[in-house]
């Protein structure tokens, strides 16, 4: 609903950031719904963020928000009163974004977080089964790039909207990181090139390289209703590759490490921490891993005085 009219994902995270700020600041109930009325009525960034040709802007729109909810919340502590009608007022959530919805609060519980899904690949979230399944035929066909003649990916209609060429435009002109880490094709061309999407492939000279912007238009990327029903209980993909000499291999995804049906294990986690902290110094990256993985136990000073200590080297 949010994207058909218009405005970005970022919006619905300014209620929860509004809410967890507000809670760990202490606030009681009154006071928390005031950080999420404040965070609700100011923080609506546009869709255009993420369609047509991207920019920066992309990248830093949820940090904004995450800001603007903690200030909505830091507000709310000294006093400052929102549209406690934010939801269902003239003018607000529903009648100006989401249209009418019902919440039976008998219902709800706080265990939407064991929902939350974590990415294996440094890619957009909805591109992580389709790089499973081209890396997993990339391994048993063992076919060579240059005789590949398409790599055709059938997904649900999020994907394809989003990154594969639907409603948010096309995704084979790639320039810059932002429009690599939103491009199907570019994304699956360099996993079945380099074996891995992490920050290496979205260097300039990689992007730019004319092994990687040749395959790409290689990739044809359709919607298929059936995969598109079973989203999002399933991330379902298939990758079928056809070669110059008439060879077809396919593989078809429903999910991947990291997905609600397949969760990551601790050491999967800490092997794509890894390669992520490579530029900090190996006993402080170490330090902090040991930490997050005892954060129940510490002290949130505990891990934000170990970050503070971070000294980027490249």
């Amino acid at each position: 609903t949010l994207f058909r009219s218009g405005f970005d994902h970022t919006v619905q995270g300014a209620y929860g950031a509004a809410a967890g700020t507000a809670r760990a600041l202490g606030l009681d109930g009154q006071g928390i719904a005031q950080a999420i009325a404040i965070a609700g009525t100011t923080q609506n960034a546009l869709r255009v963020t993420r369609t047509g040709q991207l920019s920066h802007w992309k990248g830093l729109a949820y940090p904004n928000t995450a800001m603007g909810a903690m200030h909505a919340a830091i507000l709310a502590k000294y006093g400052i009163t929102g549209p406690r009608e934010v939801f269902e007022g003239n003018k607000g959530f529903m009648e100006s974004i989401a249209g009418t919805f019902a919440i039976d609060w008998a219902q709800e519980n706080y265990e939407g977080v064991t929902r939350t899904i974590i990415k294996k690949y440094n890619a957009e979230i909805h591109s992580q089964s389709a790089i499973e399944g081209i890396l997993a035929l990339k391994q048993q066909a063992n076919i060579a790039p240059s005789a590949i003649k398409q790599i055709r990916l059938d997904t649900f209609d999020v994907a394809y909207n989003i990154i594969g060429g639907g409603e948010e435009g096309e995704k084979k002109t790639i320039k810059t990181k932002e429009e690599a880490d939103h491009s199907l094709p570019y994304m699956l061309a360099a996993a079945f090139l380099d074996g891995q999407v992490m920050p290496e492939q979205y260097q300039p000279q990689r992007i730019n390289h004319q092994d990687i912007q040749s395959l790409l238009q290689k990739v044809d990327v359709n919607c298929s209703e059936d995969y598109s029903a079973r989203f999002p209980q399933e991330m379902v993909c298939k990758v079928t590759i056809e070669t110059n000499d008439g060879q077809i291999f396919s593989v078809e995804k429903h999910d991947y490490p990291g997905f609600t049906t397949s969760p990551a294990s601790w050491n999967q986690l800490l092997q794509k921490y890894q390669n992520l902290t490579k530029h900090i110094d190996g006993t402080l990256a170490a330090q902090i891993a040991e930490t997050i993985q005892q954060i129940d136990q510490k002290k949130i000073t505990d891990l934000t005085d170990l970050l503070a200590q971070i000294n980027v080297h490249h």
